[in-house]
């Protein structure tokens, strides 16, 4: 594809849309997002479009728990927030109790793209941007295991 017909995707619109981080333009997971998590995680090994290996090294992934974990705490902080302004709080009714309960389903409706989200993001930390991609070949990965691929 010729350079300036690419699609010119931000950081942020790559990690949003799980796209490859090297080239932009190849998808990470191989499925569309749906709440049948063993299919919506299933990743390609490869970029289809580039060749950037998406499982670096054994356990590579683990580091996603956290990142969820933390992306989970911000979303529950601005539904505190949003929540405070709006309706506000009262121990003599229920509202804490429906706030309660309606940001825990916001976390669970939202698990499945949350973790996707933390898998592009944590990629992304670790696979720069490669404006020249078609003529510079991916690092191969140093530390990996066959046998222990999307062991999680």
């Amino acid at each position: 594809m010729p350079e300036n017909e690419r699609p010119h995707r931000s950081y942020l619109s790559t990690i949003f849309g799980c796209w490859c981080p090297r080239c932009r333009e190849g998808k990470l997971f191989r499925h569309p997002l749906s709440f049948r998590l063993k299919k919506s995680m299933e990743m390609y090994e490869r970029c289809p479009v580039c060749g950037q290996a998406t499982d670096i090294e054994v356990g590579f992934y683990y580091g996603t728990g956290y990142v969820s974990y933390l992306i989970g705490i911000v979303i529950t902080i601005i539904s505190f927030l949003v929540w405070f302004l709006l309706i506000g709080f009262s121990f003599k009714d229920s509202r804490f109790l429906i706030w309660v309960t309606s940001n825990s389903v916001l976390l669970l409706v939202l698990q499945p793209w949350l973790m996707r989200f933390s898998r592009s993001l944590w990629l992304s930390f670790f696979v720069s941007y490669e404006p020249d991609w078609e003529h510079v070949a991916p690092a191969e990965p140093e530390r990996t295991n066959e046998d222990q691929k999307n062991n999680w």
